[in-house]
């Protein structure tokens, strides 16, 4: 999910990404974001995930020690770069994150429904 200063959503997104771990997921949902507001330029940038991990690993006070996750790190990274300074990465609880938690039920929901059709 994508908000403005004023906390009105620019864009909300969802999809399906396959057999991954809770924090693949999380690191791909950031991905997506920052190149989803690649093109809009902010000035300054906040960014609020669930995964404590995710946020200490890209933050630098954890390393990443996961195989899985070393190139997902790197590609997130490489994204937020270009912010430098202006760029803040916070952990918040679940209960706080519902809509991001909404839209993953969604990309689910769609996939099982899909393999049903297909099937």
């Amino acid at each position: 999910m994508i908000e403005d200063e004023d906390g009105r959503r620019l864009r909300t997104f969802h999809r399906f990404i396959g057999n991954a771990t809770n924090n693949q997921a999380e690191y791909q949902a950031l991905i997506d974001g920052l190149k989803a507001i690649a093109d809009w330029e902010p000035d300054s940038l906040d960014v609020y995930l669930d995964s404590k991990l995710i946020v200490e690993q890209v933050n630098g006070k954890w390393r990443v020690k996961e195989p899985g996750l070393q190139e997902l790190h790197r590609q997130a990274v490489g994204l937020l770069k270009p912010y430098g300074d202006r760029v803040s990465l916070r952990h918040v609880d679940r209960s706080q994150n519902k809509v991001a938690d909404k839209l993953v039920n969604l990309a689910l929901d769609e996939r099982v429904k899909k393999g049903r059709a297909d099937g």
